[in-house]
Parts: structure tokens; C-alpha cells; sequence
């Protein structure tokens, strides 16, 4: 069974080894295997500006503590991807807030992605994205993602904003997006993927 747990500083010691897989994981997936050439460093984690003591981490875990997916979460009213790096994807501004957090690095571990659809991890760190941002008291996350996730989140009953135009980036077309976190948007994606109830372990909020 997969299961969503969260890792914050205040419990990133007892995950020690899971952070450690995913900053690998990442490396594997965006420097490796997409070539995202900004982020490429001498060593084989993935780390940025933006994994600091505010990053909280949604990991899918599997029955024996294996991790298959995740995402990061982070606050908006500390530095982040849109207003740091690309603050061009929102001529208006950048949304910030208390409840306005950034999601950024969604991946599923690279054996487990279905050719030819999406995989069935990929519904639970969605789900599980917004079920911890509901747990939080997050309102609202914005994202910069490539150009055809607009259409995928919509599909899947997202309420989203497009904060600006497409930007051509030489890692790929990327798009700034404002998604509302709604109740409607959890139970939509969870009957997309056939997830019957809530996926996140009891102890999935630490404080």
C-alpha cells in the first residue's frame, strides 16, 4: 500500500535515509535523465535554493518505507522559484501569502512510470500534494511547470489561473500557474485514478 508522509525540519532526522534517496532521485531525473543544465552539480544529489528549513516534502512511501514519488511544497512568503528565478512567468507579481505555497520537483521514481498514460503514483502525490496543503491550511499553490500541464490539471478538475504567457526556456516551454486548493479538486483526482479514501498516513503532519 502507498501511503503519503511528510518531512519537514522538525522530523528530518527520523527520514534521514528517504531525504537522502530523493535528492538522488532527483539528480537521476532532472539532471540526468531530462539534462536540466542550470542545476547540474559535481556530486550526484539534486539540491537547490529552495530546500531550505521551510521546504516541507510530500513522499509516497511504499509498505516498506521505499520512496516511489514526491513533491515539495514551499512557503511563498520565503524565497522561491517564481519570484527568484522566474518572476518574468508573472507580470502582475507573484502571489504571496501566508496560505500561498510553491509546488515544485513532482516526480515518480523512473521504474514505475506507465508508457502510453499516466502512472497510478502519479494520482497519489497529486492527491496527496493537495490533501497535505488542505491539512496545512494552504489556500492556494502556484507552480512553474512545463506547458502542458494546464490542460492535465484541468482535465483532472483543477481550478488553475495561467499567471502569464508561455516562456521558450532551453529546458523546456514553462508556464506559471495559481491552483486553487479545493475539496472538489481532491475528490475529482481521486476518482480519476480510482483512489477510494485519504492517503495520507496518521502520522503525516508532524507539527
Amino acid at each position: 500500500m502507498i501511503q503519503i508522509q511528510v518531512v519537514t525540519w522538525s522530523n528530518r532526522r527520523q527520514y534521514r535515509l528517504v531525504l537522502e534517496r530523493y535528492f538522488r532521485i532527483r539528480y537521476d531525473i532532472y539532471v540526468k535523465r531530462r539534462r536540466w543544465r542550470a542545476i547540474a552539480r559535481p556530486i550526484s544529489i539534486e539540491m537547490d535554493a529552495f530546500d531550505t528549513e521551510h521546504a516541507v516534502y510530500v513522499f509516497a512511501l511504499d509498505s516498506i518505507g521505499k520512496i516511489v514519488g514526491g513533491s515539495r511544497l514551499v512557503p511563498t512568503s520565503q524565497p522561491h522559484l517564481l519570484s527568484n528565478v522566474f518572476p518574468e512567468l508573472a507580470p502582475a507579481g507573484p502571489p504571496r501569502a501566508q496560505d500561498i505555497f510553491e509546488w515544485t520537483r513532482f516526480f515518480i521514481s523512473p521504474a514505475l512510470r506507465s508508457r502510453g498514460g499516466s502512472s497510478p503514483i502519479a494520482g497519489v502525490v497529486l492527491c496527496g500534494v493537495l490533501e497535505v496543503a488542505r491539512k496545512l491550511g494552504i489556500r492556494q499553490i502556484s507552480v512553474v511547470c512545463e506547458s502542458f500541464w494546464p490542460k492535465r490539471l484541468r482535465t483532472l478538475g483543477w481550478s488553475i489561473v495561467e499567471l502569464g504567457d508561455v516562456l521558450q526556456h532551453e529546458d523546456g516551454d514553462i508556464i506559471a500557474l495559481l491552483i486553487d486548493v479545493t475539496p472538489e479538486a481532491i475528490s475529482s483526482t481521486r476518482r480519476a485514478y480510482g483512489i477510494r479514501e485519504p492517503i495520507l498516513a496518521d502520522t503525516a503532519t508532524p507539527g
